[in-house]
């Protein structure tokens, strides 16, 4: 019984470092990466793009300048519509006023 054993025992461990040597020979197929899809762009880097592609024709300091007046009047109108829908949300609680703002600034 012992040696049936121990032959079992030669035989598996022969089985299985055999694919391994094999394997170590054979040269390795290149892992393709996976492809990363590009993440969002965030709001603010939206506003740059379209200050940005409004401001083509213009250089140097007119350039400077008009990204900084574009940049500051798209938060400024945010910030409007923010003031504006919260004084229409005075009164309501909760969820109402949840779904009410989500309404009020995305249209």
């Amino acid at each position: 019984m012992n040696k049936l054993l121990a032959a079992l025992a030669l035989a598996l461990a022969v089985a299985t470092a055999l694919p391994l040597s094999v394997q170590a020979q054979a040269p390795a197929a290149p892992v393709p990466e996976p492809v990363a899809s590009a993440p969002a762009k965030t709001p603010q880097q939206e506003k740059v793009a379209h200050c940005s592609e409004q401001a083509t024709s213009k250089t140097g300091d007119e350039r400077k300048a008009f990204m900084k007046e574009c940049l500051a009047a798209k938060r400024a109108s945010q910030t409007g519509k923010m003031r504006s829908c919260s004084e229409q949300a005075k009164g309501m609680k909760g969820d109402d006023r949840k779904a009410f703002m989500k309404t009020c600034l995305s249209s």
